[in-house]
């Protein structure tokens, strides 16, 4: 039903080349910009995944986006595989990294609103921020975001799935284990190439819980065309976008801008969605957003 509902219309292999070497290209785009498009890029592709659920289960749409987003960018970016162990073992460990958090995100999205499963992700990027950090300063920021995280996840009084709550854990390590190994791949493998290859770990990592999930579902003609879209929107534009930030900065600053993902995640999930946070869940967000914008400001002449 929901299938029928949104069919993305095809982008062309031209466009989509010109968007992801657009991203890649390090010095193409301001890294804080690029963050920004990514995470709304992210965002909204979180959104049509969510109308999937009626037709695949959580597993499936993970699959349905990690294989077309990693078949896109092998096609885009043609890597080689002559890596090195130590770069192999970095490369297989982002994969691993992206299947758990992309398979957590969407079975935690399959029980709470967006912006509380955008939220409680974002613990993993903010344990990368503390552990990295030695100015005060930083740690206070990442304090106030930690406190709109448990505000948002039920600490004022708002009702949340439990077993969503778990999904959402999954989901913080698979996020930091993303900003750690994202950071050393980018330096590694240039381009888009390193995102490529982790991208196909990924997607093979995850493809029997699709499988066991979601079955012969997966091979419908919308089904798949709307894959299409969630990969593009999820995965091939802003992890492109986010790869290239990484190369620019240091993945304790990082792991702290991405606290705007929650306020994103919460406007879209509003918007699109229908899903209404309560007011402690909101004053989560706006502490998550100070601390983002506390952060940057901090930082932005050594940015």
């Amino acid at each position: 039903m929901y299938a029928h509902a949104l069919r993305p219309q095809p982008v062309p292999t031209t466009t989509v080349a010109r968007l992801v070497n657009a991203v890649g290209r390090p010095d193409a785009v301001p890294p804080s910009l690029l963050m920004l498009l990514g995470m709304l890029s992210t965002q909204l592709g979180a959104a049509a995944a969510k109308h999937l659920f009626g037709s695949t289960s959580p597993g499936g749409t993970t699959t349905l986006r990690l294989g077309f987003a990693a078949l896109i960018l092998v096609a885009l970016a043609r890597p080689g595989l002559r890596l090195g162990w130590r770069t192999g073992g970095l490369v297989v460990g982002f994969g691993l990294m992206l299947a758990l958090m992309n398979l957590s995100f969407y079975a935690a999205l399959h029980r709470v609103p967006l912006g509380v499963a955008v939220t409680i992700g974002f613990a993993g990027p903010l344990l990368v921020g503390l552990a990295g950090s030695r100015r005060l300063l930083d740690v206070l920021w990442a304090v106030l975001a930690g406190g709109g995280v448990l505000l948002i996840s039920g600490l004022g009084g708002a009702a949340v799935d439990g077993l969503g709550l778990l999904f959402c854990v999954g989901t913080a390590v698979g996020w930091a284990g993303y900003v750690v190994f994202g950071g050393a791949v980018s330096k590694r493998v240039p381009g888009t190439r390193g995102l490529a290859l982790g991208m196909a770990v990924g997607a093979l990592a995850v493809l029997p819980f699709g499988v066991a999930g979601s079955g012969s579902t997966l091979l419908d003609p919308w089904i798949l065309l709307l894959g299409v879209g969630v990969a593009l929107l999820s995965s091939v534009l802003p992890y492109s976008a986010e790869m290239s930030a990484l190369r620019r900065m240091p993945a304790r600053v990082f792991a702290v801008l991405l606290s705007l993902e929650p306020a994103i995640g919460a406007l879209v999930g509003l918007v699109l969605l229908g899903e209404l946070l309560t007011w402690p869940q909101f004053l989560g967000v706006t502490c998550v957003v100070g601390a983002a914008l506390g952060a940057t400001l901090v930082r932005r002449d050594r940015t």
